[in-house]
Formats: C-alpha cells, sequence, structure tokens
C-alpha cells in the first residue's frame, strides 16, 4: 500500500498532465473557472480558483512594486483601474542555504486548484455553465420521482470517496473531530475541511460533518425523533470547530445543509459567518440546521413525522438530473406539450 507522501506525490503528478480541451464554466465573479480536459486518455476536470489575498505584511508591502503586466482600463478624476498580473514570490526556505531550489514552494499560491479525473458525463454537466429553474417538490413528487432518482444515483457508487472517508481509509489526517467508528452506532459522526476551503483564511472557513449512518440520504429523511440527535451533534460540531480553531468564536458560525445535496449522504456544513454567499448558499439551495429542527420540533404527529412531508422549492441546473428526468416532463405533462414541441 502506497504511504502518504507517495499518494500525494503521485496526486501532484497529475495536474501537469491534464491536457486542455474547452471551458466549462468561468464563475465566482471571474475568481473560479472550470476546464474539461484529459489526463493519459481519460477525461478530465480542473477547477482553478483564485486563492484568497494572503494578510501577510511581507507580501503586500512588496505587492505594488511587482505587479507584472499592468494595464490601465480607464481613469476618471482620481479614480483608475487595471488588470495586472501575479505578484511577488516568496518561496517557502528563502535564506536556508540547506534548502534545495527544486525542494521551494511558493509561498502565496495564485490558484487553489480542484481536479475530478476519471470524471463522467454527470460531473461535466454538474460544472458547465446552465441555465436555472425554480421547482416546486411536494411530497408526492418526492416519493415518486425524486426518491428513486436518488437511489439510483446512489446505487452508482457516487459514495465510494464518502464511504473512504468515514471508514478511515483516506484523509485521515485531516478529520479534525470524530466519534469513534461503530462506537456510537446511528449517531457516529466526523468533521473534516471542505475541499474547497484554502485552510488557512479563517473567513472563509468550511467544515463538513459527516454521518456515519448510512440511511440518511439528505434532509428529507430526518424525523421528529431525530432532533435530540441533531442538537447533540451541533454542539460538539461547534464546540470541535472552536477548539480546532481557537480564534473563532461559536457565533461566528452558522450551520445548514444542502437541498439537494451533491451527493446523497447526510451531511452538514459548518462555515465562517463571513464567508460570502454562493449560490450553494442561495435561498431554496441552503437550509439552515437550527430552520430544520424547528420544523421538526412544530409539526404534529408522532415520533416517525418528518420532513417527508413538507412541500420543499428550490433551483435546479437544467443539464441536471433532477430537471432533464423529473420536473421537465412534469411540466411538459402539466402543459400538455411533447419534448418534440419544446
Amino acid at each position: 500500500m502506497a504511504t502518504t507522501e507517495e499518494s500525494k506525490r503521485r496526486a501532484e503528478e497529475l495536474v501537469p498532465r491534464f491536457q486542455f480541451e474547452k471551458v466549462l464554466n468561468h464563475d465566482g465573479g471571474g475568481r473560479r473557472i472550470t476546464l474539461l480536459g484529459a489526463i493519459d486518455q481519460q477525461p478530465a476536470l480542473l477547477i482553478l480558483d483564485r486563492a484568497p489575498l494572503p494578510d501577510a505584511e511581507e507580501y503586500l508591502s512588496a505587492l505594488p512594486s511587482n505587479l507584472r503586466s499592468l494595464a490601465n482600463l480607464g481613469n476618471n478624476d482620481i479614480y483608475s483601474w487595471f488588470l495586472a498580473s501575479g505578484g511577488p514570490v516568496f518561496t517557502v526556505g528563502d535564506g536556508d542555504d540547506n534548502t534545495s531550489s527544486n525542494n521551494k514552494k511558493d509561498k502565496y499560491a495564485d490558484f487553489k486548484i480542484d481536479l475530478i479525473w476519471p470524471c463522467t458525463d454527470k460531473h461535466i454537466k454538474k460544472h458547465s455553465r446552465q441555465g436555472a429553474r425554480a421547482v416546486h417538490e411536494t411530497p408526492q413528487i418526492y416519493a415518486d420521482h425524486v426518491r428513486p432518482l436518488m437511489e439510483a444515483s446512489r446505487a452508482e457508487g457516487r459514495l465510494n470517496w464518502v464511504y473512504n472517508i468515514i471508514e478511515g481509509r483516506k484523509e485521515v489526517e485531516d478529520v479534525i473531530y470524530r466519534t469513534p467508528l461503530g462506537r456510537d452506532g446511528d449517531e457516529g459522526f466526523l468533521m473534516l475541511p471542505n475541499l474547497h476551503w484554502d485552510r488557512t483564511t479563517t473567513e472563509a472557513l468550511h467544515l463538513l460533518g459527516i454521518v456515519e449512518r448510512r440511511d440518511l440520504w439528505s434532509l428529507r429523511d430526518l424525523r421528529k425523533k431525530h432532533i435530540p440527535w441533531l442538537r447533540h451533534m451541533k454542539a460538539k460540531m461547534v464546540d470541535a470547530t472552536v477548539a480546532t480553531y481557537p480564534e473563532i468564536e461559536a457565533d461566528q458560525l452558522k450551520l445548514f445543509v444542502h437541498y439537494h445535496p451533491t451527493y446523497y449522504h447526510f451531511h452538514i456544513h459548518v462555515v465562517h459567518v463571513m464567508l460570502e454567499p454562493t449560490g450553494t448558499q442561495g435561498v431554496g439551495k441552503a437550509v439552515g440546521l437550527d430552520s430544520i429542527i424547528e420544523q421538526l420540533e412544530g409539526m404534529q404527529g408522532d415520533e416517525e413525522t418528518g420532513m417527508d412531508t413538507v412541500t420543499m422549492n428550490y433551483t435546479v441546473g437544467e443539464a441536471s438530473e433532477l430537471w432533464t428526468d423529473v420536473f421537465l416532463p412534469l411540466k411538459l405533462k402539466t402543459s400538455g406539450k411533447s419534448s418534440l414541441q419544446q
């Protein structure tokens, strides 16, 4: 079995072999771009994010005089605006005679990079620029159409990477808190940084709380009987976050659940309240954990009454299976039009 260092080295060797094909999307105010290409003749996605500017004095004091390719785009009275490339390069090991130039690394990287390889058509659709639709998911639509779609998604092996984390095969060093695997039965969970967080910018903090149990696919599976567990888990997640990142206080955190989530295994997002909202935190996508608990508490019925009895309103991408396989056919059926008339 490869060591952690060997695994990291192999992963790092993949990026330079990426062969660009086309741009799929350019979003986040120009800070993120998604590229489609291939590595060793297998399709791959390369997602590049502009990293947050570091607040280190050594970097900021040298930045203005070290900008490259400075080009003025316009000026008006006391105002001017430009495009520029790069900044000062500081390498880890500067001033250390024992550090070879080949081993030095840029201390302030310009990009944060995510690699999905080999990627599937579903990955490509998800990351491509697409229109959005507002949909109305009733309990009946959920039971008859959406739940089967969730089941099919889970059956395709899309959760293997989640199980690797839960079972301690991958990302072990990234876990900041966990209940011992299997000890707490249905109440076991763990926490680790979200892959999109740079792990240094406090106000961009983004963690994931992943439950061990596999019978909860989304917030739709939550019931009144889960309220004590949800409250307990929230308290543990907040405590673990504050203990790991002491510069953050409990009232600087917000916890939410996505509907629909990217993958159908129940998990909770823990973010800094100053994290710049994105589409994934918008209305109809992110549902506050406290709101879910309060809604469950207010429901009439026994302990088995749950979120599968409410209507959910949210937005979906036009390339998503939820739209193409569920809501578009329902819309066409309601309007009496066939897909050939669209």
